[in-house]
């Protein structure tokens, strides 16, 4: 397999790592957004969140809420985000499972922007329904 995921997980390619359990593997990300940014990498391949069991999504934030808590105390941070990219227009570009830990300060070149989409009240209601339907 050519996933570099994969091969990181599985000690084919060298990475700096914070935590390794029998699931998952913490890395520090080689092109960081900001000092301290680290992945959560599955060791099991799978493409996206909606190939793996619920079970193993679960502990996947478990993880991260436990690895974000020791970076905000390395790094001082002001905040953390927690990423989880799915599909290439969604922002992934590496597809195996994985989530970032980021931390923030003020002030940093970190550019997550959300808003921008005028949807009117009946809009949002209706596919409000829609997704409600689906579950």
């Amino acid at each position: 397999m050519s996933c570099v995921f994969c091969k990181i997980a599985n000690g084919e390619i060298p990475s700096i790592s914070v935590y390794e359990d029998e699931s998952f593997k913490v890395i520090m990300d080689i092109n960081p957004a900001n000092l301290g940014h680290c992945l959560v990498i599955c060791k099991e391949h799978y493409a996206n969140i909606f190939e793996m069991p619920s079970e193993l999504t679960a502990k996947a934030f478990a993880v991260a809420k436990k690895v974000a808590g020791a970076v905000k105390e390395a790094t001082d941070c002001d905040g953390i985000n927690i990423l989880q990219n799915n599909g290439e227009i969604a922002g992934q570009t590496v597809f195996h499972f994985h989530i970032h830990i980021l931390p923030r300060v003020e002030g940093d070149l970190v550019n997550i922007h959300f808003g921008g989409f005028n949807a009117e009240e009946d809009m949002i209601k209706q596919i409000a329904e829609d997704i409600k339907n689906k579950l």
